[in-house]
This record gives C-alpha cells, structure tokens and sequence, in this order.
C-alpha cells in the first residue's frame, strides 16, 4: 500500500532513515509498498508514481522521467553516490543497478536534491541496497524472495543475509532474474492510421490483420552478487563492499539486437557521530565502477563497445541547530572516461573517448520557528569535459542533393555552474500547510551533447552533438498545499519550470543516404527557452492502515519550446485510483490507471500516443512460522490487455515494440 512521509529533515539519504521534506516533495518507496511495485528496473518500479513515467525500451532497460524530464536531468544514485553507468547517454542503456536487493528508493527535489548534483532539474532517484550496515545485528538476520511471471516466462529469485561477528557486521546478497520474450497485446495496428506493418510483430505485417505473439528481442537476463563488510564502534562505522553486475537484454527495434553489460563496482563509507564540538556528523563516501556493455545485431554479431571508468568521493558535515537552523555542507568529487568504440576497427562509436571531472561544494539548511518552516541550498559545480581532439570524424553522404552530415570541431569545455534554493512552509493550522519552493538548477551539456557524431541503432538516427553549447539553466517554482494527519489526507502542487538554454536533439529533416544508417534519420543537438508547467496531487482514505483504504491520484505536465512547438518525449496527463484491505495477514489491493492520448508532441515526432487504461491487482497472506515471515503473493498486472506505449519512449521502439500484456505473477517471499 502507498506509504506517505513527512519530517523535518531534508538531508538524510543513503540509509533506511531516509527522509522527506514537506517542502521539496520526496517519495519514499520501502517495505511492503517497494515490494509490491518492485520491477526489473528502476522506471518499472516508479512508473505509477505521482509525477513519475518512464521510458519503455522493452523489459531491459527503463528509466524514470520525472515531471517531464529525464536522461542527464534526472540524476540515478546509488547509497547516495553515482551508479556511473552510461545510462543518461541513451535510453536503451539499461541503468547499472539491480532492484531485486533495493531497500529503498527515494526521489529528491529541491534542496534535498542540491546535495548530489546541480544538473538534476527533474530531481534525484536514490537507489539504497544497505550493503554496508550501520549497526551490528544483534542475530542472523535474511530474506528469500522467488517468483514466476507468465507473460514472459520470467523467473527471478533472490538472497539476502546479515550477520555480526563481535564488531564487526557482514552483508551478502545475489539475485537472478531471467525472462523471455513478452507476449503483446493483440491489435496492434489499431486506432491510429498506422501503415500495415507500421506497428506489427514482425514488421513485414501479417496480411492487415492484427497480430500479437511474442516481442522480439524483449527479453532480460540479470544476476548480481554483493557484499559488504563495516566496523561499527560507539562513534559510528567504517565500511567496505563490492558487486558484480551482469545484465543481458533485447533491444526491441523493428532492426533488432540485443546488449551485454557489466559492471564491478567498489564502495566505501565512514561515518562519525559528533565528531567534534558544534557537529553531528562527519560522513565520508567514495565508489568506483567500471562498467562496459556490447551491443549486438539481431544477427549476434558485435558492433559496439562501451566503456566508463568512474571514481567518485564526497563528504558531508552536519551541524548542531544555531538559531532553529540546521543543515549539511561538504565537498564532491568525481571522474570518469568514457570510451565507446566499433567492434573490429576500433574506430569510436557515436561519442569520442571523452573524460569529465567534476567538483562541487554545497551547503543545505533548514529552520523551524513554531508555524513555520525554512530551507535553503547551495551548490557550485566546475565540470570540465575533455574529448580526445585528435579523433576523425567521417561526414555521411544525406539523402539532400548533394547533402553531407554537417561537420563540429572538437574542443575542451569547462562550466561553472551555481546552482540554489529557496523554499518556505506555513503550518496555518495542526496537520495542514502550504508552501514555495523555488530552485534554481544549472546543468553542463553532457559528453553526447557536445561530441557526438554517429549512427545510433537503436534509435535509427544519426545524432549530431555540439561543441559550442552553453549550459542550461532551469528556474523552477512550485506552490504545494499538504494535509499530513487524520483518516483523509491529501497533498497537492503546481509548478512551472522556465529553461535558458533547453538541450534537445532537433530532427533537421534530412537522412544518411546509404551504408548500413541508411535511412536513419539527422538528430543535432540544439538549444531553445523552454518551459515545462505542471499540476500533481492525490488524496487517500486510511492509507497504508489496518482495514479499508483508498487513494486518488493524477498528474499533468505540458512542456513547449517559448518560440512555439512542444518539448519532445513529453508523457501523458494521467488520473488513478487504488483500493486495498488488509487484515489478519491478508492484503489484498488493486489500481487503475487512465493515460490521456498523447498529441502534444514535438513536431517531428509521430503519433499521437495513444490513450490506454492500466488495471493492476493483486493478493498476498503472510504467517510467521516459527521466526520466519512468509508471504505467498500473487500479483495481476495489465488485466485489460491494453497496448501501452509510453510518449516518453522515442519513436523507434515506441511505434514497434508496446509495453507486455495480460500477465499473473505468482512468488513467495521469506524474512527472518
């Protein structure tokens, strides 16, 4: 059941203690409610929540979009630091974590927000597992978790285990999710005056009649293994772990193929509690990934390699109140080379090798007087991006007369970017408040923005980066209202999101004319003002509580360029209702979603998107038996059959490959 939270603090992240602010709206998701939304990735787990869509490149790889943003505007953390993947590059690059071990998700704006990143102006998803613990069990503790979906044949199981040896704790956990090809709904030509063949499964058509079956090159393969191992003294702890990622998924594009990822990962944390007079607590936290993932013709054969070393360190100070204030400041920072490249030649691969060091400084406060509340953020970031000058870059013929892909200059960047915020509460009366909030978020074009000149299959476009963008800036202002006590609570918030600078990848028109792009189509990044204006909020019966509860639910944003047009890969406004019981063990619990038809798109993009109703049930028992819980679940996902097709997914998949059908998932689940 829906689990809402409301505290003080702002700044507390990386752990189960994690925390929201009323004033920078933070959701939660852990316990029950994480177990009942959990997907194999991280946009499948927040798809339905307010504010929250995702992009849908098959069962593989999914990112969240947050209020209209996604890519390298919505930051993924993991136990407070960068996942250091290369998932913000492309939307078939599946995110580097695995969800089935996740303890917690958060979703962080504003101030909150400023602590990890200034480029966020969607806001932060913190991914926390607990390998490193912070307090010593004081007995074995664990977790099984097994399950089987129809609509794909999936089966994923996963371990957990904790212990202490003296002073000493140690973590250990593995999953394994493998999953074939889904089964789509039927009918899938319809209602849009698509060509036959335009949105069928094989794409040559099925003689104009519907067709459904199995999506090709929709399957997800992933297991991981993690430990952790942490010293925990009277003064606080010292930990270390590691993990192993492995993850091979399709990519379902009407050309095909598929990738192998990878990633070791390496962390480090040490924390003191009042470590001298006038401090709480000193944290410091450091990771290394070394990620790379192949990618694959539908014929097996290599054609891509992609690398990202990434080493990243922080630390944080918090202070004891001064004057009904308290807060956070510290220090980040954090490198990475990317390097992707043909496989056979060597020859680079869309984006040159490129390395980007970046180092911040933040300062967050927040302050209560009796009926009213204050917080405050501050974050200034140096990001220097250095691409390998001496790479070639190959001009493709275009089907123009005459035509040949436009030709960029390599160059070093570097941008200084301050980033703030500002935001106050008024509690006008006990359990009710209204509030502001206004931030202000500046991000440096990413290496793909600024170097790219390549074929991209996956989205069937040659994409065209630009060395001389500036960066962007985002002045974000929101309204909230919240009642957080009694049986029916609410909460309720309208925004509007102003861009200097907006970077986006503008569709000239033209295509490469031969070769194996033939066809694709010419993206360039450009920049415009933009603004983005939405509406958000829902109000619950008794939620999460013994008995009956209920919730309401809908969102809407609307993001269009100021010289005119609409913003591309915009979702579609949506409207829900949940209903659940719980008693004696027994939760039984169901959800409907209506997404409006889509037709606000850019003017490049085809559709519109259509309009789809998502009905999701589902029903579990749990009984301790001797001094373990079990849970037997089964979960009803899709009941209707309907073909979903986000408006946040790029064309490419989104007019070939919906979103699975009909589906039962069965499971249980174990904690001691």
């Amino acid at each position: 059941m829906a689990q809402n939270q409301a505290s003080l603090e702002i700044t507390a992240t990386g752990s189960q203690e994690a925390v929201q602010s009323i004033l920078t709206p933070t959701k939660v998701l852990q316990g029950d409610e994480l177990l009942n939304k959990l997907g194999t990735t991280i946009g499948a787990t927040l798809a339905n929540e307010l504010g929250v869509s995702a992009t849908g490149y098959g069962a593989g790889s999914s990112r969240p979009v947050i209020r209209g943003l996604e890519g390298s505007r919505v930051q993924i953390l993991q136990n407070g630091l960068s996942v250091g993947d290369v998932s913000n590059i492309s939307q078939d690059h599946a995110v580097g974590n695995n969800m089935q071990n996740a303890h917690q998700v958060e979703i962080l704006r504003g101030a909150a927000a400023l602590l990890y990143g200034s480029g966020s102006s969607g806001g932060l998803v913190n991914v926390v597992n607990d390998r490193i613990l912070t307090n010593l069990p004081d007995r074995p503790t664990g977790a099984i978790n097994t399950s089987y979906e129809t609509v794909n044949n999936g089966r994923a199981g996963s371990l957990e285990l904790d212990g202490g040896f003296g002073s000493v704790a140690v973590h250990i956990d593995t999953a394994i999710n493998n999953a074939n090809n889904y089964r789509i709904p039927g009918n899938s030509t319809q209602s849009q005056g698509e060509p036959v063949g335009g949105w069928t499964v094989p794409p040559e058509g099925n003689g104009g009649n519907n067709y459904s079956g199995k999506l090709p090159n929709s399957f997800s393969n992933q297991n991981n293994l993690g430990l952790g191992v942490s010293h925990i003294g009277e003064s606080g702890y010292t930990g270390i772990s590691l993990e192993r990622l492995n993850n091979n998924y399709g990519i379902p594009t009407p050309e095909g193929g598929f990738i192998n990822q990878s990633q070791n990962r390496y962390d480090l944390q040490h924390q003191t509690r009042d470590p001298f007079e006038g401090f709480s607590s000193f944290k410091f936290s450091a990771a290394n990934s070394n990620y790379n993932h192949t990618e694959f013709t539908n014929a097996g054969v290599a054609a891509a390699v992609w690398k990202n070393i990434a080493n990243e360190a922080r630390f944080e100070l918090a202070h004891n109140p001064i004057a009904g204030w308290k807060g956070t400041f510290g220090a980040q920072v954090s490198a990475a080379s990317l390097n992707a490249t043909e496989a056979g030649t060597g020859n680079f691969a869309i984006v040159p090798p490129t390395k980007t060091n970046s180092n911040a400084l933040f300062w967050i406060e927040e302050g209560r007087w009796n009926s009213l509340q204050g917080n405050l953020g501050l974050r200034y970031n140096n990001v220097a991006q250095n691409p390998n000058l001496g790479t070639t870059l190959e001009p493709q013929p275009t089907v123009d007369p005459n035509g040949v892909t436009p030709g960029i200059t390599l160059q070093n960047r570097s941008f200084n970017l301050m980033s703030y915020s500002a935001g106050g509460l008024w509690n006008f009366m006990q359990g009710h408040g209204a509030g502001v909030a206004y931030t202000v978020s500046q991000r440096a074009p990413s290496a793909q923005e600024l170097y790219s000149y390549g074929a991209h299959e996956s989205t069937a476009t040659f994409d065209i980066g630009n060395p001389n963008l500036t960066k962007e800036t985002s002045h974000n202002i929101e309204f909230n209202i919240q009642r957080t006590s009694g049986l029916v609570r609410g909460k309720a918030s309208i925004y509007a999101n102003r861009f200097n600078n907006y970077i986006y990848g503008y569709y000239t028109g033209s295509a490469i004319a031969g070769g194996e792009a033939n066809g694709f189509n010419v993206v360039t990044a450009q920049q415009a003002a933009a603004t983005i204006k939405g509406i958000e909020g829902e109000l619950t019966y008794n939620w999460n509580q013994a008995g009956l509860g209920g919730r309401i639910f809908g969102d809407a944003s609307q993001g269009t360029f100021d010289a005119g047009g609409n913003l591309p890969l915009q979702p579609a406004p949506r409207l829900g209702a949940e209903l659940a019981h719980q008693k004696n063990g027994w939760l039984a619990n169901a959800t409907y979603i209506y997404s409006y038809q889509q037709n606000r798109l850019a003017s490049w993009e085809q559709g519109p998107a259509p309009a789809y109703n998502l009905l999701n049930a589902g029903i579990s028992y749990t009984e301790r038996i001797k001094d373990v819980n079990w849970t037997v679940f089964m979960n009803l996902k899709n009941l209707l059959n309907e073909q979903i097709r986000y408006a946040s997914t790029p064309m490419a998949v989104r007019l070939y490959a919906p979103q699975p059908g009909r589906s039962l998932m069965v499971g249980l689940r174990g904690a001691f």
